[in-house]
């Protein structure tokens, strides 16, 4: 039976949530760009982004869990770190991290028709994993921008999981949670793998955790050399990944 009703939701996911995704998508990228070219990025990321994560997770129907939000301390800045499960890890962080942030992403993404540009109008990050002379100048250049709260996202991963095992963490994250002086937030994702798997076109409703680990401190980061710092980042990441 559950088979069955899973093969027959496939065909709300394909008259209904693709094409509002994608059309909600396409109408949000523009209005960003808009927004941001006009020097509204801050309120087209708090707001416009946000309740497009938030729309496209309540169609689908996914459920949102929070836990740990206490760790996190207004106004201070954080390099923030997260395992990736899923495309609906996307929408999760923008409709429900609690900061304004500037994402890290391949490079490959700014071809994105509509996306691509949005991001990069926001003051996203692009970097390119092949040329790391011009990822080094990418990143030097967001520095300046976190600032007032303000706080860098990173998928260390590089690329999305099968959904319970981790990649291993790239260094860039923690080279920059070093350079800064900013502590680590590390944030569990879980259950974004159920809702639509790596791969593949199926979604199904459920329900997502994301979980808010306590700060790993500049104390801690000065202690450790950049691979350790990556380890224990995985560890933590990881503990609550279910």
């Amino acid at each position: 039976m559950k088979k069955f009703m899973a093969n027959l939701f496939q065909g709300y996911v394909w008259l209904i949530i693709y094409p509002l995704a994608w059309t909600l998508t396409v109408l949000v990228a523009i209005t960003v760009s808009i927004l941001s070219i006009l020097g509204m990025s801050q309120f087209a990321g708090r707001y416009v982004a946000k309740a497009w994560g938030r729309v496209i997770l309540w169609i689908t129907p996914v459920s949102v869990k929070r836990v740990g939000q206490i760790h996190i301390e207004p106004g201070q800045s954080y390099v923030v770190v997260a395992n990736h499960q899923s495309i609906y890890d996307i929408l999760l962080v923008y409709g429900y991290l609690p900061l304004d942030f500037k994402w890290v992403m391949k490079i490959e993404l700014r071809k994105m028709p509509f996306v691509g540009f949005a991001c990069e109008k926001m003051g996203h990050i692009y970097v390119d994993r092949r040329n790391r002379k011009a990822s080094v100048q990418a990143m030097n250049a967001a520095k300046d921008q976190l600032v007032n709260g303000t706080s860098v996202f990173f998928f260390p991963e590089g690329t999305r999981n099968n959904g319970l095992q981790l990649l291993p963490f790239k260094k860039g994250a923690f080279r920059m949670a070093r350079d800064l002086k900013l502590p680590i937030l590390p944030v569990s994702i879980s259950g974004a793998n159920r809702v639509m798997p790596t791969g593949g076109t199926r979604i199904l409703p459920g329900k997502i955790t994301m979980t808010f680990h306590t700060p790993i401190t500049i104390d801690q980061i000065n202690e450790l050399d950049d691979n350790a710092v990556a380890k224990l980042s995985q560890k933590v990441v990881s503990s609550a990944v279910i």
